[in-house]
């Protein structure tokens, strides 16, 4: 039998195209170890994917963008950096490990955070802080609080947003103490990241709130009005304590923007209500949407079929499809596009009309295609709104708010749509990165940072994925602190539970340590 030729054996093997398109080389970590790892992002069935490979823990893929076309077209709204008065680590690994900030970094702080204490008077099954009723966590002093403040006057000058959170930062004693020197120091706006039962059980905690001049703003956990969506992320149905601190808030004259984070198969059908509550609840001015941070306590997830900013985006103009459609929101341009979208919506009664519908927003902050010098006011006040330190309520939001009604309505000022911020609601969507979906890229341009005691201002998903918080923690509280391993379908057969509820692995060590560029994770 003669065997086939050369040419007739090339005629039976045929090229073939690759299920996806490659768009761009990165670098990441590894979920397990935190080891630097290269990582590239695909296009594949109009979604966007991360993946990367750990010789010790094998290879990992997570969804990042459930709309490659949305992906794609948002490129272009990403406005140059600005850089700090001050940083305050130097450049000698490279990112993530440097943090921070420092010197490579590409943006300056929008908003700093800072965790005043890991007790908390819940123990959600979702926290990715880690925190709940743990006695061996730390509280920080008043002179802690003080330099943290200090250290971001240093590096942002004039401050507009600086956040208190936690744990549960309303059960520290001088949480109210807090709010003062933040004022004191000349940040514009204080804001409190709450769960919202003491403001429900303590009139006279919220009364001491609305005496402070100016108000803090609450930033209330809100996750959406069915009992069941409650228990699953919160551990117990809170509906009728969230009435109650949102009635006392109404009541006292204090803005609250609801919180909701968004699981995979659990709330995304709830994502209209939120936002219809918030809209009839006199007491809201906004609702930040936050798809689930993979990071700390969290349950048991699919990497590859997770809730990005996209389906939020979809959510609610499927859902409110008589008041907002995907086009009214605009990606936040002082972050990475992918990070943050938002929109602002005039109500009046039942009318709500988004304001990109007033003005074409795309004409002064599309920073690539625009051929034109736009107005250079109208861009200052949109950059200033699509932005991480927006908060509807605050003096500079409002401003801006209302001298773009003046430029939409060709008015003078005071006469534009009875003032658009007396009537104006943010909705607000952002994707924090955890360490399945961590891209340098994005990191490097993160504007919402961690502040802790020792003077950094760690980049908020570089805190909450490489290991940084692990390692403050530990500082802080003098106990040893796990490293947190995401609670993932595909490590559940390695993954060990820690003291505090989440997850990590045995041992992370091994003679096959990943080499790749760096090959190493936070030391």
């Amino acid at each position: 039998m003669c065997e086939p030729s050369q040419d007739e054996r090339a005629d039976t093997v045929t090229k073939r195209d690759r299920d996806e398109v490659f768009v761009e080389y990165t670098k990441s970590i590894c979920p397990v170890c935190k080891v630097v790892l290269d990582a590239e992002v695909n296009l594949r069935d109009n979604r966007v994917y991360l993946r990367k490979t750990c010789k010790e823990h094998g290879r990992f893929e997570a969804l990042v963008y459930s709309d490659a076309r949305m992906w794609l077209d948002i490129q272009r709204f990403n406005e140059p950096g600005t850089i700090p008065l001050s940083t305050q680590t130097e450049a000698l690994d490279g990112c993530p490990l440097d943090c921070g900030m420092c010197p490579e970094h590409k943006q300056h702080a929008c908003l700093g955070i800072i965790e005043v204490n890991t007790a908390c008077n819940l123990d959600c099954p979702l926290c990715f802080a880690d925190s709940g009723h743990q006695p061996d966590g730390f509280s920080l002093t008043i002179d802690q609080v003080a330099g943290c403040l200090d250290a971001f006057v240093k590096a942002e000058g004039n401050p507009e947003v600086v956040m208190y959170s936690g744990g549960e930062p309303t059960i520290h004693p001088r949480i109210l103490d807090f709010i003062r020197i933040a004022t004191d120091k000349g940040i514009e706006l204080v804001t409190l990241n709450t769960n919202g039962i003491r403001l429900a059980r303590d009139q006279a905690f919220v009364d001491a709130l609305a005496s402070i001049d100016p108000k803090p703003r609450i930033y209330l956990q809100f996750d959406g009005l069915e009992e069941h969506t409650n228990v699953e992320l919160r551990g117990k149905d809170l509906r009728e304590l969230k009435q109650q601190a949102l009635d006392r808030c109404a009541e006292a004259g204090v803005v609250v923007v609801l919180a909701a984070a968004v699981e995979r198969g659990l709330n995304e059908h709830e994502v209209g209500d939120i936002v219809r509550f918030g809209i009839e609840h006199p007491a809201v001015r906004g609702v930040a949407f936050q798809p689930v941070t993979h990071s700390g306590r969290h349950p048991r997830f699919d990497p590859a079929d997770r809730v990005t900013n996209s389906d939020v985006i979809h959510g609610i103009a499927e859902q409110l499809p008589q008041w907002f459609e995907r086009s009214d929101f605009v990606p936040v341009p002082c972050c990475f596009p992918a990070c943050r979208s938002i929109t602002y919506a005039i109500v009046d009664g039942d009318t709500v009309i988004p304001v990109p519908r007033l003005l074409n927003v795309e004409d002064h902050i599309d920073y690539v295609t625009n051929r034109v010098m736009p107005d250079p006011q109208v861009r200052t006040d949109l950059e200033k709104l699509f932005s991480a330190s927006a908060f509807t309520g605050s003096p500079n939001t409002d401003a801006h708010l209302d001298a773009l009604g003046c430029s939409a309505c060709e008015t003078e000022p005071g006469q534009a749509v009875e003032t658009l911020s007396d009537k104006a609601f943010m909705i607000v969507i952002q994707d924090f990165q955890d360490p399945y979906t961590l891209n340098v890229r994005q990191l490097m341009k993160c504007c919402v940072t961690e502040i802790v005691p020792d003077g950094r201002l760690i980049p908020f998903c570089a805190y909450n994925s490489v290991g940084y918080r692990e390692q403050v923690r530990a500082q802080l509280s003098g106990v040893e602190v796990s490293n947190v391993v995401p609670n993932a379908a595909g490590l559940h057969q390695v993954l060990i539970p820690t003291r505090f509820g989440s997850k990590t692995v045995a041992s992370t060590t091994s003679p096959n340590r990943d080499a790749t560029n760096r090959g190493k994770g936070l030391r």
